[in-house]
């Protein structure tokens, strides 16, 4: 069966020339392809198989097109990713847009009992603020050697999503296969899961799949970027559409 080489892609676009650098276009061997992926499959090398860059490309900019919606009606996007290839690039993506995420352990419940997930959260920007503004001093050396553990494992636990005030209007994820806990919440509240999903995923619950190598960190990153900067976008767009609906009064 042929595959994508290097040659191929001359004429491909832009986008689908920036992802077969990065290596987008690896998946699994067959026997770890989940049968929802199938689709996407173009073809086999070295016992890999190789996806569709068209279709990916074609997934991707649906995301996108949707991230940009999402952010200029003023929602937050959650970005997700726990394994070692995700973490890095899953916080510098949402640190540079300000939006909230998860790349550590998933909590349990995080959406599908948020006022709880919350309170946590609440409790770790209290004991935070307090010891920046010195406050702890009244307790012992003891007491405050406590306080500094909790805070510390709070902040472990919650502390990218303390800007998570309510329900997001969706969220990102690397790997749904990994993060399928994080999926399930997000489907019982009816949250619209953006994914970069490898073979090896069910996709039949991703509302935006982008199914590409969710295994290397160069693809990792990459998507993680183009969703960050979509995001940005549409907050630049909501704010055209505020300065655009201002009424001039003389």
């Amino acid at each position: 069966m042929k595959v994508t080489t290097e040659k191929d892609t001359q004429n491909k676009s832009p986008l689908v020339e920036a992802m077969f650098k990065v290596g987008a276009h690896y998946g699994f061997i067959k026997s770890r392809r989940h049968p929802t992926t199938k689709p996407f499959i173009f073809g086999v090398k070295n016992r890999i198989e190789i996806f569709d860059l068209e279709k990916t490309s074609a997934q991707l900019e649906a995301a996108i097109e949707f991230v940009k919606k999402i952010a200029a009606s003023g929602k937050q996007v959650v970005f997700i990713g726990s394994k070692s290839e995700a973490r890095q690039a899953v916080k510098e993506a949402a640190d540079r847009i300000a939006q909230p995420y998860v790349a550590g352990r998933w909590i349990g419940g995080t959406f599908t009992n948020f006022e709880v997930i919350r309170k946590r959260v609440e409790k770790l920007l209290d004991l935070t603020s307090k010891k920046e503004k010195n406050e702890l001093t009244k307790y012992t050396k003891k007491e405050r050697l406590m306080i500094d553990r909790d805070i510390e494992k709070l902040n472990d636990l919650f502390g990218g999503i303390t800007s998570m005030n309510h329900i997001p209007g969706a969220i990102f994820i690397v790997d749904p296969k990994k993060e399928h806990i994080a999926v399930a919440e997000a489907v019982q509240r009816n949250i619209p899961i953006v994914a970069l999903a490898g073979s090896d995923c069910d996709v039949s619950n991703i509302t935006y799949p982008v199914v590409a190598n969710d295994a290397s960190i160069d693809s990792v990153a990459f998507i993680s970027d183009k969703i960050s900067a979509a995001y940005a976008e549409g907050k630049k767009l909501q704010a055209s559409l505020k300065t655009d609906s201002k009424v001039e009064v003389k």
